[in-house]
Protein backbone atom coordinates (compact mmCIF):
# COMPACT_ATOMS: atom_id res chain seq x y z
CA UNK A 1 0.00 0.00 0.00
CA UNK A 2 1.16 3.56 -0.69
CA UNK A 3 0.46 7.14 0.26
CA UNK A 4 0.44 9.53 -2.69
CA UNK A 5 0.19 13.31 -2.94
CA UNK A 6 -0.26 15.59 -5.95
CA UNK A 7 0.19 19.35 -5.69
CA UNK A 8 -0.91 21.90 -8.25
CA UNK A 9 -1.50 25.59 -8.85
CA UNK A 10 -4.92 25.84 -10.48
CA UNK A 11 -5.91 29.11 -8.82
CA UNK A 12 -7.08 32.23 -10.62
CA UNK A 13 -4.42 34.35 -8.91
CA UNK A 14 -0.82 33.97 -7.72
CA UNK A 15 -1.27 34.31 -3.97
CA UNK A 16 -4.31 32.40 -2.70
CA UNK A 17 -6.93 29.70 -3.25
CA UNK A 18 -10.57 30.75 -3.33
CA UNK A 19 -13.23 29.20 -1.10
CA UNK A 20 -15.11 28.25 -4.26
CA UNK A 21 -12.18 26.26 -5.62
CA UNK A 22 -11.69 24.51 -2.28
CA UNK A 23 -15.37 23.55 -2.09
CA UNK A 24 -15.44 22.32 -5.70
CA UNK A 25 -12.44 20.08 -5.11
CA UNK A 26 -13.79 18.70 -1.84
CA UNK A 27 -17.16 18.04 -3.47
CA UNK A 28 -15.42 15.95 -6.16
CA UNK A 29 -13.12 13.85 -3.98
CA UNK A 30 -15.73 11.09 -3.95
CA UNK A 31 -14.78 10.36 -7.57
CA UNK A 32 -11.27 9.39 -6.46
CA UNK A 33 -12.56 7.24 -3.61
CA UNK A 34 -14.97 5.44 -5.94
CA UNK A 35 -12.00 4.26 -8.01
CA UNK A 36 -10.57 2.48 -4.98
CA UNK A 37 -8.66 4.99 -2.85
CA UNK A 38 -8.74 3.87 0.79
CA UNK A 39 -8.76 7.48 2.01
CA UNK A 40 -8.50 10.79 0.13
CA UNK A 41 -8.37 14.41 1.21
CA UNK A 42 -7.40 17.98 0.36
CA UNK A 43 -4.50 17.92 2.80
CA UNK A 44 -2.53 21.10 2.08
CA UNK A 45 -3.48 24.60 0.90
CA UNK A 46 -0.32 26.68 0.57
CA UNK A 47 -0.47 30.10 -1.05
CA UNK A 48 -2.00 29.40 -4.45
CA UNK A 49 -1.19 25.67 -4.37
CA UNK A 50 -3.32 22.76 -3.20
CA UNK A 51 -2.41 19.14 -2.49
CA UNK A 52 -4.71 16.15 -2.83
CA UNK A 53 -3.45 13.09 -0.95
CA UNK A 54 -4.68 9.51 -0.84
CA UNK A 55 -3.91 6.06 0.56
CA UNK A 56 -4.08 3.44 -2.18
CA UNK A 57 -3.20 -0.15 -2.97
CA UNK A 58 -0.07 -0.55 -5.08
CA UNK A 59 -1.92 -1.77 -8.16
CA UNK A 60 -4.21 1.30 -8.16
CA UNK A 61 -1.57 4.04 -7.97
CA UNK A 62 -1.73 4.90 -11.69
CA UNK A 63 -5.54 4.94 -11.80
CA UNK A 64 -5.81 7.11 -8.67
CA UNK A 65 -3.13 9.53 -9.88
CA UNK A 66 -5.00 9.93 -13.14
CA UNK A 67 -8.28 10.43 -11.27
CA UNK A 68 -6.75 13.15 -9.08
CA UNK A 69 -5.56 15.00 -12.18
CA UNK A 70 -9.04 14.68 -13.71
CA UNK A 71 -10.56 16.27 -10.60
CA UNK A 72 -7.98 19.06 -10.67
CA UNK A 73 -8.68 19.72 -14.34
CA UNK A 74 -12.45 19.73 -13.93
CA UNK A 75 -12.31 22.10 -10.92
CA UNK A 76 -9.52 24.40 -12.13
CA UNK A 77 -10.09 28.14 -12.21
CA UNK A 78 -6.96 28.37 -14.33
CA UNK A 79 -5.26 25.48 -16.16
CA UNK A 80 -2.03 26.48 -14.39
CA UNK A 81 0.33 23.58 -13.67
CA UNK A 82 -1.84 21.11 -15.58
CA UNK A 83 -0.68 22.49 -18.91
CA UNK A 84 2.87 21.31 -18.21
CA UNK A 85 1.88 17.61 -18.15
CA UNK A 86 2.87 15.71 -21.29
CA UNK A 87 2.81 12.10 -22.43
CA UNK A 88 6.01 12.97 -24.28
CA UNK A 89 9.10 13.51 -22.11
CA UNK A 90 10.58 16.06 -24.49
CA UNK A 91 7.45 18.24 -24.47
CA UNK A 92 6.93 18.34 -20.68
CA UNK A 93 6.78 21.74 -18.99
CA UNK A 94 6.31 23.25 -15.55
CA UNK A 95 3.68 21.00 -14.03
CA UNK A 96 2.19 19.35 -11.00
CA UNK A 97 4.25 18.07 -8.07
CA UNK A 98 4.16 14.43 -6.99
CA UNK A 99 5.24 12.40 -3.99
CA UNK A 100 4.65 8.82 -2.89
CA UNK A 101 5.79 6.61 -0.01
CA UNK A 102 5.14 3.05 1.10
CA UNK A 103 2.84 2.17 4.01
CA UNK A 104 3.38 -0.85 6.24
CA UNK A 105 0.57 -3.31 5.63
CA UNK A 106 -0.11 -3.94 9.34
CA UNK A 107 -0.48 -0.27 10.32
CA UNK A 108 -3.07 2.44 10.13
CA UNK A 109 -2.23 4.62 7.13
CA UNK A 110 -0.68 7.74 8.68
CA UNK A 111 1.46 10.32 6.89
CA UNK A 112 3.05 13.74 7.21
CA UNK A 113 2.78 15.99 4.15
CA UNK A 114 4.77 19.16 3.54
CA UNK A 115 3.85 21.48 0.67
CA UNK A 116 5.87 24.47 -0.47
CA UNK A 117 4.91 27.59 -2.41
CA UNK A 118 7.16 30.18 -3.98
CA UNK A 119 6.08 33.53 -5.31
CA UNK A 120 8.56 33.70 -8.18
CA UNK A 121 9.83 30.14 -8.53
CA UNK A 122 12.72 30.71 -6.12
CA UNK A 123 15.32 28.13 -7.14
CA UNK A 124 16.42 27.17 -3.62
CA UNK A 125 13.05 25.60 -2.76
CA UNK A 126 14.29 22.17 -3.92
CA UNK A 127 17.16 22.35 -1.44
CA UNK A 128 14.71 23.30 1.31
CA UNK A 129 12.47 20.33 0.49
CA UNK A 130 15.44 17.98 0.35
CA UNK A 131 16.66 19.16 3.76
CA UNK A 132 13.34 18.00 5.23
CA UNK A 133 13.76 14.59 3.60
CA UNK A 134 17.27 14.26 5.00
CA UNK A 135 16.08 15.24 8.47
CA UNK A 136 13.33 12.61 8.52
CA UNK A 137 15.33 9.80 6.91
CA UNK A 138 17.24 8.95 10.09
CA UNK A 139 14.20 8.96 12.38
CA UNK A 140 13.27 5.65 14.03
CA UNK A 141 9.54 6.22 13.59
CA UNK A 142 9.78 6.70 9.84
CA UNK A 143 8.20 4.05 7.64
CA UNK A 144 9.09 5.57 4.24
CA UNK A 145 9.63 8.95 2.60
CA UNK A 146 9.24 10.34 -0.91
CA UNK A 147 12.18 10.73 -3.26
CA UNK A 148 14.45 13.75 -3.19
CA UNK A 149 13.70 16.64 -5.53
CA UNK A 150 15.96 16.44 -8.58
CA UNK A 151 16.62 18.96 -11.31
CA UNK A 152 15.31 16.77 -14.11
CA UNK A 153 12.15 15.74 -15.93
CA UNK A 154 10.00 13.45 -13.79
CA UNK A 155 7.47 10.80 -14.74
CA UNK A 156 4.30 10.65 -12.64
CA UNK A 157 2.76 7.16 -12.77
CA UNK A 158 -0.49 7.09 -14.74
CA UNK A 159 -0.27 10.79 -15.62
CA UNK A 160 2.78 11.65 -17.73
CA UNK A 161 5.90 13.80 -17.51
CA UNK A 162 6.64 17.19 -15.94
CA UNK A 163 9.85 19.13 -16.44
CA UNK A 164 12.50 20.38 -14.03
CA UNK A 165 10.74 23.78 -14.11
CA UNK A 166 8.15 22.41 -11.66
CA UNK A 167 8.77 24.64 -8.65
CA UNK A 168 6.41 23.96 -5.72
CA UNK A 169 7.47 20.58 -4.30
CA UNK A 170 5.56 18.20 -2.06
CA UNK A 171 7.24 15.92 0.49
CA UNK A 172 5.42 12.92 1.96
CA UNK A 173 6.53 10.75 4.87
CA UNK A 174 4.71 7.70 6.24
CA UNK A 175 5.07 6.85 9.93
CA UNK A 176 5.14 3.65 11.95
CA UNK A 177 2.95 4.79 14.83
CA UNK A 178 0.91 7.76 16.00
CA UNK A 179 3.54 8.95 18.47
CA UNK A 180 6.06 9.33 15.65
CA UNK A 181 3.95 11.90 13.79
CA UNK A 182 5.00 14.86 15.91
CA UNK A 183 8.64 13.77 16.11
CA UNK A 184 9.05 13.34 12.37
CA UNK A 185 7.03 16.43 11.46
CA UNK A 186 9.00 18.46 13.99
CA UNK A 187 12.31 17.36 12.51
CA UNK A 188 11.13 18.16 8.99
CA UNK A 189 9.76 21.58 9.86
CA UNK A 190 12.88 22.42 11.87
CA UNK A 191 15.08 21.53 8.90
CA UNK A 192 12.96 23.66 6.55
CA UNK A 193 13.00 26.70 8.81
CA UNK A 194 16.76 26.42 9.19
CA UNK A 195 17.04 27.56 5.59
CA UNK A 196 17.01 31.24 4.66
CA UNK A 197 13.74 33.02 3.89
CA UNK A 198 11.47 30.06 4.71
CA UNK A 199 8.25 30.53 6.70
CA UNK A 200 5.78 28.06 8.19
CA UNK A 201 2.15 29.11 7.68
CA UNK A 202 -1.26 27.75 8.57
CA UNK A 203 -3.22 25.77 5.98
CA UNK A 204 -4.97 28.23 3.64
CA UNK A 205 -2.70 31.22 4.31
CA UNK A 206 -2.20 33.44 1.21
CA UNK A 207 1.32 33.84 -0.13
CA UNK A 208 1.78 37.43 1.05
CA UNK A 209 5.55 37.30 1.27
CA UNK A 210 8.39 39.37 -0.12
CA UNK A 211 9.60 37.70 -3.33
CA UNK A 212 12.70 35.68 -2.62
CA UNK A 213 10.90 33.72 0.10
CA UNK A 214 9.22 30.34 0.45
CA UNK A 215 6.24 29.29 2.58
CA UNK A 216 5.29 25.79 3.65
CA UNK A 217 2.37 24.03 5.27
CA UNK A 218 2.58 20.76 7.20
CA UNK A 219 -0.38 18.39 7.51
CA UNK A 220 -0.84 15.12 9.33
CA UNK A 221 -3.02 12.72 7.34
CA UNK A 222 -4.18 10.28 10.01
CA UNK A 223 -6.26 7.40 8.63
CA UNK A 224 -8.00 9.91 6.37
CA UNK A 225 -8.33 12.70 8.93
CA UNK A 226 -6.49 15.95 8.18
CA UNK A 227 -4.74 17.94 10.90
CA UNK A 228 -2.94 21.26 10.34
CA UNK A 229 0.21 20.83 12.41
CA UNK A 230 1.27 24.47 12.01
CA UNK A 231 -1.27 25.38 14.69
CA UNK A 232 0.10 22.72 17.03
CA UNK A 233 3.71 23.74 16.46
CA UNK A 234 2.83 27.37 17.04
CA UNK A 235 1.62 26.48 20.54
CA UNK A 236 4.37 23.98 21.25
CA UNK A 237 7.17 26.41 20.37
CA UNK A 238 5.70 29.35 22.25
CA UNK A 239 8.20 30.52 24.85
CA UNK A 240 6.78 30.12 28.33
CA UNK A 241 7.49 32.91 30.82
Amino acid sequence: MKAIAIGADISLNDVSVSETLIKNIEDNLYRIKELGAEKVGLTNITGDDIVISAFVKDNLVEDINNSIVDVLRDCAEDIGDLKGISKNKEEAGEGISYAEAKIKQDRYPDAVILAFDTYAGENFVGDVANSTIEAASSMNGLSDISQKIENKTKEIPGVGFVSNETDDPVVLATVKDMESVGIIAGAMVGAALGNKNVYLVERGTPCYIIPGSVILTVSAFLNGNIMDLAISFQEKTRILR
